[in-house]
C-alpha cells in the first residue's frame, strides 16, 4: 500500500449504512428510532431503501428557475481565508506604495506569507530571528528540508515584502519601500473578501419564516453578477480556473443550431447526427473534432442510448440572465464522468479548498424552495400525474412531503409552512459546489433525498462534539471569529476533515448515491460537497427525544442573539391542547418539557413583578408576525410573555431582558401574555393525564385480575414461580404451564416471563443437544444457535451458554483457518508440526472439516512414510514399479516428505538408464518395447503370438525375487529354442524339391518364389530380393536375418557391460534390468562354449565366421549351431 503525499486528504472513516427490510421501512420514525443508538454516535448515517422503492421524479423543471449561489472553493476554508484577508492587506499595503504584490517561490512552491509571517511573530519579530538565527528553524517548521540554506532565502522575502508591512502597523516610521520582484513570481490579485461578504443574499422563499435566518448571514456564496458574455465564447474562450458544469443553452433552437451552445453560426462547423439529426459544432463536442468526419456520424446520445438499451431523463441547465432553467435535454458528455473515483474528486476538492494559487469558482442552486417549483416526489393535486402503480410513493412516509407532519413528528404541531424545515428545499449541485459546516434549526433531524446524478460526499460529527468542533475552529482561525462570532451560523465556512480530526474532532463521511438517504441527528454538525451535476431535496423532522434538545437549543440561541426560526413554546402549548389523542410515551415527554417550561415562566413573572411590572395584558402572539414578537435583545421569538414600554412600542423583549428595553422606570413597562398561569397549569395537567392513562390502565387491570382470579390462579401462580426460580427450567413443564394458563379466565403476571422463560429453555435444550452430537456440531450450527440466543431476554444461564457457544465458535474459527493455512502452505509442513496441531484440534468437540481433513493427511503421511521405509528396509533393492506408485501417492499429500525427494531421484536415474538402453537396443520407429527385445522371443511362428510375451512380462513384473525371475527367464529361452529348430525344419523341409514349386507360400508378401532368392540365417526362411534388404547392404561377414528376426540393434557386449553395471548403482530392480542380466549371463556362457570349442578344434570354421558377427546374432545362431 503506497503512503500517502505530505498533505494529501486521508478520508474518514465511514459512517454507518443501513438498509432496511420492506416491514421494517413501513414505519419511518420507528425505523430512525431503532438505528438511533448505532447512528448518533456518528452523527450522520446513510439508509438504502429496498430496491424496488422507486419513486418517479415529479419536479416541473419547465418552471424551475433559480438564482445560483456562486462559490469561489478557497474563500470558504475557513483557514485559506485567513490566508487569503492577509494577503489582501499586504497587497492594499504595497498598492498604496505604488506596488503590485507578486508572491515568491521557494522550492517551486509558492511561499505561505501568512504562515512566515505567524512565526516569525511567535519567535519573537524579525529582530529576534536575525539576532538569534531562526530563520533554519522556521524553514523547517514550514515543511522545508533542512540543510538546503532555506532560511536564507525566507529572511530576503520577509524583509522584502512583509518587514515594511509590520513596520507600518506598528506604527514607525516608514522609509521609501520598493517592491522588487522576481520574474518567476506570481502576481496576487486582491479577493476583497469583506466587500463581497456585505452583500445580502435574495430572498429565496417568500412564504417561510426561515428566511430570516438568511437575512442575518453575510454570504460568500450569493454573488450573483451577471454573465454578459455569450455562451459560444465561454466555450470558445473559457474563463482561467474556472469550473462550471452547468453548461446553458437557450431553450428554443432551430433545425441547424447546436445543442450545445444553441448558436447557428459556423455552418461549415455545424455536424449533423445520421441517428437523431441534432446539429452540434465540432468545437461544441467533448473532446472537440479539429475536421469534420467522414462517413457515418452519430452523437455521444445516440452512441449511449445504443450502449445502455434505454433512454435516462437527465436534465440540462438552462441560463436565462440571472437565473437557470433546468431543461429535460440530456447532457450526453457527463456520463464521462463516472470513469472517475470519487476519492479522487474528494481529494481534489479539499486540494482546490486549500489553495491560494487557484481560484476556482463552481455555482450552487441551493434551498429553492419546493412548495413554488414542486416537489421531486409526487403530491396530491400537483402537476405530475401519477400512474396507479405509483400511488403509494403519495402517502409514503418516507415522501419528504409527508415525513415532517407525520403523527410522530412533533413539527406537525407547528400551524406555519416553514420552507426547508416543514417543506422540503431543493437543491441542484454541481461539481465541487459545497454545503459548508453547519447544525440544523433548532437542532433538529434533516433527511436529504438524492433523486439523481452524481453521488454527494457527507462529512459528519456526532452532536456530543460540536462544541468541540465550534472550539477547534475558533482556535485554528481566530481572526475570523473576532470579526464574526456567529460565523458558523451563516453556513459561509468549512475546515478540512483531517484538520479537525487531527484536532480530536471525530468525523465520519459517506458519498450519497442517486436512491438513497442520508439523516443527520441533533447538534451534528455536517458538510460535504458534489461530485457532480445533481438533484437533491431534503426536509427536517423532530421526533420526541428531540424535545430537550429543542429547549436547550433556543438557550443556545438566546445567549448568541439568534433568529429562531419557530417559537418552542408555541408548539409546547399546541401539543398541549391535543393531549387527549396523543401518543402516551409522547405525552410523557412532552409533560417534562411543560415543566420545565412553566416553572421558568413562574420564576421570570415572579422576578418582574419584584421590579415593579405593574401593568399587564393578555395578547394573542399567534396573530402577530414574528418580526413584531421579536426580543430586541437576544432575537428570541415571544410567545408566552413579553415585555413593552409606551416609550418603543414599535419594541418588545423577553422576560430574560426586562433590562434591556429602555432606561423607563419598571411601572411604565407592561407584560404582555399570552396564558395566565392558572391557564397553563390545566394544560400541563391533562398532558400528565395522558401520559399517566397507561399505568392507570395496567393497574386497574391488575386490581381486577388479584380480585377476580385469586383462587383459580393460586396453584399456578406457586407452580410458575418455582419453574421461575429454577435455574434450568424444563421446556416441556413450562410449556405444560402456560397450555393451564388458558384455561384460566385472566391473565397472569407471570405469563411473559414464562414465555420467555420457555423460549430460553428450548434453546437450551437445542444447544445440550447440539453439543452433545460434537460431530454434527459444525461452525454454521454454532453461529445459527448465537443468532437465535441474542433475540433472547437476558439470563444467567443462557448467558453462560452464549459465552461457551461463543469460546468454542472462536476457538474453531481459529483453528480451521490455521488448519488450512497448514495445509495449502508452500513449501509443505512437516508431519511433525502437523502432528502436534492434530493433537490440539482433536479435543475440540466439534465437526470441523478443515481439521478432519488435516486427520486424514496426517495418516496418509504416516502410511506412506512407513511404506518408505519398508521398501528399502534391511538393504533390500526396491522394485521401479514399486516406488514409482510410492511417488505418485505423494504428489496427493500436502505434507513435507523427507523420502521423497531421493525417491524421485531414483525413479529419475531409473528414468534416464531406461532411455539410454532404449537408444541403445531398440532400432528406430520399433513396434517392440525394451522388455521384449531383452527377453527370449515367445512370439516365433505363426502359433506364437503376444500373448506369451505378455505373460513372460507380467511374470518379470509380479516377481518380487531375481532367482524366480531368471528361472522363468531360462524356461522362455528353452521354449524359445523348441520353437526355433522346430521354425527351422520346417522352413528347410519346405525347400526341398517337390512337384510344384508354385504351391508354396514364401517371403513377407506370401507368394511362391520367384527370381532371385535370399535365405534368413536363422529361420531359414526364403525372401524375394525385391521385398527385403540385399545383401549388398550387409557388411562383409555379416549374417543377414530377416525382417521377422531383426528386431533390435546388435550393439557390443562392451557397451552393454557399462548399461547393467550404471543400473547395479542405481539399486532399483526393474524387469529391464532383469532381463539384460539374464542376456548378459547368456551370452557370456555361449562365448565360453564357443571358446571350448575352438580350442577343441570342433568349430575352427565356425568361430571364424561368428567371430565378425555382432552381439545378438552371436547369441541367436550360437544356438542353432550348437545344436
Amino acid at each position: 500500500m503506497t503512503q500517502p503525499q505530505v498533505n494529501e486528504f486521508i478520508p474518514p472513516p465511514e459512517c454507518p449504512v443501513f438498509e432496511p427490510s420492506w416491514e421494517e421501512f413501513a414505519d419511518p420514525f420507528a425505523y430512525i428510532n431503532k438505528i438511533r443508538p448505532i447512528a448518533e454516535k456518528t452523527g450522520i448515517c446513510k439508509i438504502r431503501p429496498p430496491p424496488d422503492w422507486q419513486p418517479p421524479f415529479a419536479c416541473d423543471v419547465d418552471r424551475l428557475k433559480f438564482t445560483p449561489r456562486i462559490q469561489r472553493l478557497n474563500e470558504l476554508e475557513a483557514q485559506t481565508r485567513v490566508k487569503l484577508n492577509f494577503l489582501d492587506q499586504i497587497a492594499k499595503f504595497w498598492e498604496l506604495q505604488g506596488c503590485k504584490l507578486k508572491i515568491p517561490q521557494v522550492e517551486r512552491k509558492i511561499l505561505d506569507l501568512y504562515q512566515l509571517n505567524k512565526l516569525v511573530n511567535e519567535e519573537g519579530g524579525f529582530d529576534a530571528v536575525c539576532r538569534e538565527r531562526r530563520w533554519t528553524k522556521i524553514s523547517v517548521k514550514m515543511g522545508f528540508a533542512p540543510g538546503k540554506a532555506i532560511g536564507s532565502h525566507l529572511r530576503a522575502h520577509y524583509e522584502r515584502i512583509l518587514y515594511p508591512y509590520n513596520l507600518f502597523q506598528t506604527g514607525a516610521n516608514l522609509p521609501a519601500a520598493t517592491l522588487t520582484n522576481d520574474t518567476k513570481d506570481k502576481e496576487y490579485t486582491p479577493h476583497d473578501l469583506p466587500q463581497r461578504q456585505s452583500v445580502q443574499p435574495q430572498e429565496t422563499c417568500s412564504i417561510a419564516r426561515r428566511a430570516k435566518r438568511m437575512r442575518s448571514e453575510v454570504s460568500l456564496l450569493s454573488d450573483t453578477t451577471e454573465y454578459e458574455e455569450t455562451v459560444l465564447d465561454k466555450i470558445i474562450k473559457p474563463p482561467v480556473n474556472k469550473v462550471n458544469v452547468f453548461l446553458c443553452t437557450k431553450f428554443i433552437v432551430d433545425h441547424y443550431m447546436c445543442l450545445v451552445c444553441g448558436s447557428g453560426s459556423a455552418e461549415d462547423r455545424l455536424l449533423l447526427c445520421d441517428g437523431c439529426d441534432d446539429s452540434y459544432h465540432i468545437f461544441c463536442l467533448i473532446p472537440p473534432l479539429h475536421d469534420v468526419p467522414k462517413g457515418d456520424w452519430r452523437c455521444p446520445r445516440c452512441l449511449f442510448f445504443k450502449k445502455e438499451g434505454k433512454r435516462p431523463w437527465i436534465p440540462l441547465c438552462h441560463k436565462t440572465k440571472k437565473c437557470f432553467n433546468i431543461n429535460p435535454l440530456f447532457i450526453f458528455f457527463l456520463n464521462s464522468i463516472k470513469m472517475v473515483p470519487t476519492e479522487l474528486v474528494e481529494k481534489e476538492f479539499w486540494r482546490l479548498v486549500s489553495t491560494i494559487e487557484e481560484d476556482v469558482t463552481v455555482e450552487y442552486g441551493a434551498d429553492i424552495a419546493s412548495k413554488e417549483f414542486g416537489s421531486g416526489f409526487p403530491v396530491r393535486n400537483g402537476h405530475f400525474e401519477v400512474s396507479p402503480e405509483d400511488e403509494h410513493y403519495l402517502t409514503s412516509g418516507w415522501n419528504l412531503n409527508n415525513m415532517p407532519v407525520l403523527d410522530a413528528s412533533v413539527l406537525t404541531h407547528i400551524t406555519a409552512d416553514i420552507c426547508g424545515m416543514k417543506v422540503p428545499w431543493l437543491y441542484v449541485g454541481m461539481c465541487f459546489s459545497s454545503f459548508c459546516w453547519h447544525i440544523e434549526d433548532h437542532w433538529s433531524y434533516s433527511i436529504n433525498y438524492l433523486h439523481w446524478g452524481e453521488p454527494k460526499t457527507w462529512y459528519g460529527a456526532p452532536g456530543y462534539a460540536a462544541e468541540h468542533l465550534e472550539a477547534v475552529m475558533k482556535k485554528l482561525a481566530p481572526e475570523l471569529f473576532e470579526s464574526q462570532p456567529d460565523l458558523l451560523h451563516q453556513l459561509v465556512t468549512i475546515m478540512n476533515p483531517n484538520t479537525l480530526m487531527n484536532n480530536g474532532v471525530p468525523i465520519y463521511r459517506t458519498n450519497q448515491c442517486a436512491g438513497e438517504f442520508v439523516i443527520t441527528f441533533p447538534r451534528a454538525y455536517h458538510s460535504g460537497f458534489n461530485q457532480g451535476f445533481n438533484f437533491a431535496e431534503a426536509v427536517n423532522f423532530c421526533t420526541m427525544d428531540w424535545m430537550p434538545l429543542g429547549r436547550g437549543c433556543v438557550d443556545h440561541y438566546r445567549q448568541l442573539n439568534r433568529y429562531c426560526v419557530f417559537s418552542h413554546d408555541e408548539m409546547v402549548c399546541n401539543m398541549a391542547t391535543k393531549a387527549d389523542t396523543m401518543d402516551v410515551n409522547l405525552a410523557a415527554t412532552l409533560h417534562e418539557d411543560m415543566v420545565i417550561m412553566i416553572q421558568r415562566e413562574k420564576e421570570l413573572r415572579e422576578k418582574i413583578t419584584k421590579m415593579g411590572v405593574m401593568q399587564s395584558r393578555q395578547v394573542d402572539y399567534e396573530v402577530l408576525p414574528d418580526e413584531a414578537r421579536q426580543c430586541f435583545k437576544c432575537l428570541t421569538t415571544c410567545y408566552l410573555s413579553g415585555i413593552t414600554c409606551a416609550c418603543s412600542p414599535d419594541k418588545m423583549v423577553c422576560l430574560y431582558h426586562t433590562q434591556n428595553l429602555c432606561s423607563c422606570p419598571p411601572i411604565n413597562l407592561t407584560l404582555h401574555y399570552k396564558f395566565t398561569l392558572d391557564e397553563l397549569y390545566p394544560l400541563m395537567a391533562s398532558v400528565k393525564l395522558r401520559a399517566n392513562s397507561y399505568k392507570d390502565w395496567v393497574s386497574n387491570v391488575q386490581d381486577i385480575v388479584e380480585n377476580k382470579g385469586t383462587k383459580k390462579k393460586g396453584a399456578t401462580t406457586q407452580r410458575s414461580e418455582r419453574l421461575l426460580s429454577d435455574e434450568s427450567p424444563s421446556a416441556l413443564e413450562l410449556q405444560d404451564l402456560l397450555d393451564v394458563s388458558l384455561g384460566l379466565d385472566v391473565e397472569l403476571p407471570q405469563l411473559p416471563l414464562l414465555r420467555e422463560r420457555l423460549e430460553q429453555a428450548r434453546w437450551l435444550e437445542t444447544v445440550q443437544q447440539a453439543s452433545s452430537r460434537p460431530d454434527s456440531l459444525c461452525l454454521d450450527t454454532m453461529r445459527r444457535l448465537i443468532d437465535q440466543g441474542v433475540g433472547l431476554a437476558p439470563h444467567s444461564s443462557v448467558e453462560r451458554a452464549m459465552a461457551r457457544l461463543q469460546e468454542l465458535l472462536t476457538v474453531s474459527e481459529q483453528w480451521e483457518e490455521r488448519v488450512l493455512s497448514l495445509l495449502e502452505a508452500r513449501p509443505y509442513q512437516g508431519i511433525e508440526t502437523l502432528e502436534a496441531a492434530l493433537q490440539e484440534v482433536e479435543n475440540i468437540p466439534a465437526y470441523l472439516p478443515n481439521c478432519l481433513q488435516l486427520k486424514d493427511v496426517v495418516t496418509k503421511a504416516k502410511k506412506w512414510l512407513h511404506e518408505a521405509e519398508t521398501l528399502q528396509l534391511g538393504g533390500r533393492i526396491p522394485v521401479l514399479d514399486s516406488l514409482s506408485e510410492l511417488v505418485l501417492r505423494a504428489e496427493g499429500i500436502p505434507v513435507k516428505l523427507d523420502p521423497l525427494s531421493r525417491l524421485e531421484a531414483l525413479v529419475s536415474d531409473v528414468q534416464s538408464w531406461k532411455e539410454t538402453a532404449t537408444k541403445t537396443f531398440l532400432l528406430k520407429n520399433s513396434p517392440f518395447s525394451l522388455l521384449e527385445v531383452l527377453c527370449p522371443r515367445c512370439d516365433i511362428g505363426s502359433a506364437y503370438q503376444k500373448s506369451k510375451s505378455k505373460k513372460v512380462k507380467e511374470s518379470l513384473i509380479s516377481s518380487n525375487f531375481l532367482s524366480s525371475q531368471m528361472t522363468t527367464l531360462a524356461e522362455v529361452r528353452q521354449r524359445e529354442m523348441e520353437i526355433l529348430l522346430a521354425l527351422r525344419s520346417s522352413n528347410e523341409s519346405k525347400l526341398l524339391p517337390a512337384e510344384s514349386c508354385c504351391a508354396l507360400s514364401v517371403c513377407v508378401c506370401q507368394k511362391a518364389p520367384s527370381g532371385a532368392m535370399m535365405q534368413c540365417e536363422l529361420c531359414r526362411d526364403i525372401f524375394h530380393c525385391g521385398c527385403v534388404t540385399t545383401t549388398a547392404e550387409l557388411e562383409y561377414g555379416q549374417a543377414w536375418l530377416c525382417p521377422l528376426c531383426q528386431r533390435s540393434r546388435k550393439p557390443p557386449l562392451d557397451k552393454v557391460l557399462p548399461l547393467l553395471a550404471s543400473l547395479q548403482r542405481i539399486r532399483v530392480r526393474l524387469p529391464e534390468g532383469d532381463a539384460l542380466r539374464f542376456l548378459i549371463e547368456r551370452t557370456v556362457r555361449w562365448q565360453h562354449r564357443v571358446q571350448q570349442a575352438c580350442a577343441d578344434g570342433v568349430l575352427e570354421n565356425v568361430s571364424k565366421m561368428v567371430s565378425g558377427f555382432y552381439f545378438v546374432n552371436i547369441v541367436d545362431l550360437s544356438e542353432a549351431f550348437v545344436v
